[in-house]
């Protein structure tokens, strides 16, 4: 599995239907794709949320991001996550 933050801002319409049922919904749409959310944030500044999520693939977090943006109204920006110390064997450092 891998990590991806995915930080999200929420449409209007979404911002008017916040609720702990639609926290769950999240959650239950990272499992269909495989995936965990493993933490979840509100943020303030120029994104609303951030979730720590891990996914088997780059393409069932990006299938996740895209059909929970449509689905939720949520726009999601979507990275890997890389541990530093696999970073550091990748450049030769460590």
């Amino acid at each position: 599995m891998s990590t991806f933050l995915m930080f999200g801002s929420y449409s209007s319409e979404a911002l008017r239907e916040i609720s702990e049922q639609r926290t769950r919904q999240v959650m239950e749409m990272a499992r269909q794709f495989g995936g965990n959310i493993t933490a979840m944030y509100a943020l303030l500044g120029a994104f609303d949320l951030v979730l720590i999520a891990d996914f088997p693939t780059n393409e069932s977090a990006v299938h996740f991001s895209t059909v929970a943006s449509q689905a939720l109204g949520i726009s999601f920006s979507t990275m890997p996550a890389i541990p530093v110390e696999e970073f550091l064997r990748v450049v030769g450092r460590g």
